[in-house]
């Protein structure tokens, strides 16, 4: 049948909010409510004209397991229109655009609303299994003798030592790790030290700090809360971010050997992030302009404790099938769940004994132009909200490449558990 290509019509997101230490003032729906409702109401069809709608989320609350679907339903678009949730840990967003793309590939589907959200804000505390176990016990008492032997076993402890949900779904079950000792892993293997980390910290944060006055987020769609109060941009850049600043903090995940700090990794947030994709018969029926297209996908696994370099292994497949280099790349996006992880990266492609080993190549790839990265901040200073990352690095890559009027991007993402995803797009003609 071969390829038919997948346009990118337009897209949204939300701005990105940081946590602090409190359940945010939207709940995951709400973010992608609002911004799909944004997205949807400056388009020629109507949201009943979809065919369905993809939303990835990692971290979905218990009353909305399902998201997509009751998110489909609040956005208007009835109740043929299915509505669907993926799952793929940071990826989720772009594992909700290549569902879609193969969706409209297989031609399943012509018009597709697809993209990510979390509210990790909102991720719960847990009961311990001892306290749970407690009050299967308390519930197992029949006599008022048995419940009162029951509770007098209860140790305080149990009641006031939660889990911390967010910190166990960032710890890969197999192996034990944080996500940030991964990045440790990184840091240790290609010798990448604390000032190059806080570095790159810093242009990120000076880089979005940059794109944000010169208007080049204009992506973003504005939050109101039930107040009225307006967010109307992403709250974690910071202007005051300096190597000297960054350079205080502590390690947070190796405290005593680590070079890994909160400063030099991503921000826990809560975001949303859509994209509308097309078939061509789909453009063509309501005269749409599109914003470019997703030329090829891909997605890749490597060791969990090496969970990081996923980019490199995702990455590397579209470079060889599309015989391009590092260097035939207008553009790139490396989602930056940690300053370590992008450096590996790229310390990756330009290791000799990694490509061969790891890759099957026979040297090198090369060095990727930094000039070319990450143009506008990344996850250091908007933040990481999982599910919906994988997307916005694809929306906002395409509106960086017709900005530059530039043609070809790649937008590639690590995800916890050892995978890799990426994407090949370019603009409209």
């Amino acid at each position: 049948m071969g390829f038919q290509p997948v346009y990118v019509v337009d897209g949204a997101r939300t701005p990105f909010l940081k946590g602090r230490n409190a359940p945010g003032p939207f709940a995951a729906s709400d973010l992608a409510v609002q911004a799909g409702r944004a997205l949807l109401i400056r388009q020629p069809f109507a949201p009943t004209d979809l065919d369905e709608v993809i939303l990835g989320c990692a971290s979905p609350s218990p009353d909305e397991v399902n998201i997509g679907r009751v998110v489909a339903l609040r956005l208007g678009c009835g109740h043929r229109v299915p509505g669907w949730t993926v799952m793929r840990n940071c990826a989720s967003g772009m594992q909700a655009l290549d569902s879609a793309m193969a969706n409209i590939q297989n031609g399943r589907s012509q018009l597709v609303l697809a993209g990510g959200v979390d509210a990790l804000s909102h991720a719960p505390l847990l009961y311990s299994e001892a306290m749970v176990r407690w009050f299967a016990r308390m519930l197992q008492a029949k006599s008022i003798v048995q419940k009162a032997g029951v509770f007098a076993r209860l140790r305080p402890a149990q009641l006031l030592s939660p889990v911390i949900g967010l910190l166990k779904g960032l710890t890969d079950p197999n192996i034990g790790l944080l996500m940030g000792q991964t990045a440790e892993n990184l840091a240790w293997r290609f010798g990448i030290s604390r000032h190059e980390m806080d570095q790159f910290s810093v242009g990120s944060q000076q880089r979005a700090l940059a794109a944000r006055a010169g208007g080049r987020f204009d992506e973003i769609v504005p939050l109101v809360d039930g107040q009225g109060q307006v967010y109307g941009e992403d709250d974690g850049i910071r202007a005051d971010s300096s190597v000297a600043g960054l350079g205080k903090l502590k390690p947070f995940f190796d405290r005593r050997y680590g070079r890994v700090t909160p400063g030099n990794s991503s921000q826990i947030t809560d975001g949303a992030a859509w994209l509308i994709l097309a078939s061509e018969a789909a453009v063509e029926r309501w005269r749409l302009r599109p914003l470019g297209k997703i030329t090829d996908s891909q997605w890749a696994g490597l060791d969990p404790a090496q969970m990081g370099l996923g980019p490199v292994h995702a990455t590397t497949p579209i470079l060889q099938r599309h015989r391009l280099g590092l260097e035939d790349i207008d553009l790139w996006e490396i989602n930056e769940a940690f300053a370590a992880q992008v450096l590996g990266c790229l310390a990756a492609w330009e290791s000799d004994e990694y490509c061969r080993t790891q890759l099957e190549l026979p040297a090198a790839l090369g060095s990727l132009p930094r000039a070319r990265l990450n143009v506008d901040g990344g996850a250091v200073a908007i933040g990481h909200p999982v599910g919906a990352s994988g997307a916005r690095i694809v929306l906002h890559l395409l509106h960086a490449l017709r900005a530059a009027r530039a043609r070809r991007g790649v937008a590639t993402i690590c995800i916890g558990g050892g995978q890799g995803g990426a994407m090949l797009v370019e603009t409209s003609e």
